[in-house]
């Protein structure tokens, strides 16, 4: 990786895995200025996953996921925070579902149900009547 701020290369000096956001994080270190600054490094979605609905696939969309989450949560106060910190707990719990870069609907509908169930069940109430699937 380049420097961001003179664009000559740097040298990893500390690098740390987060589990549960599937994220990378490292120190970088750069030879030419000296400078020293932090990245995360995690994976592109939109070209890396796919989901599987009504014999079609599209692309994995965290918008989009965040979106409907956020719109179960409208009732609180803090239904931005909530929302963002559920959607990267509910795209940790699809990982190890993910087969030949793809999911299916309703593994993400199921988990993103029972993920709110646990946080606020008047949310889940909300989401399921947008989100049936046969269960």
């Amino acid at each position: 990786m380049v420097c961001i701020y003179c664009g000559q290369g740097t040298s990893v000096s500390n690098s740390r895995l987060q589990k549960k956001r599937n994220q990378v994080w490292r120190r970088r270190h750069c030879k030419t200025c000296a400078s020293d600054f932090t990245t995360l490094e995690k994976p592109d979605f939109l070209t890396a996953l796919s989901v599987h609905h009504n014999n079609a696939y599209k692309a994995f969309s965290r918008d989009k996921l965040f979106l409907g989450i956020h719109d179960s949560l409208k009732h609180r106060k803090t239904a931005l925070s909530d929302a963002t910190a559920l959607t990267d707990t509910i795209i940790g719990l699809l990982y190890p579902k993910i087969k030949d870069s793809s999911i299916d609907v309703a593994q993400v509908v199921m988990a993103t149900s029972q993920t709110l169930h646990r946080f606020d069940k008047s949310a889940a109430s909300h989401y399921d009547a947008y989100h049936p699937v046969d269960r």
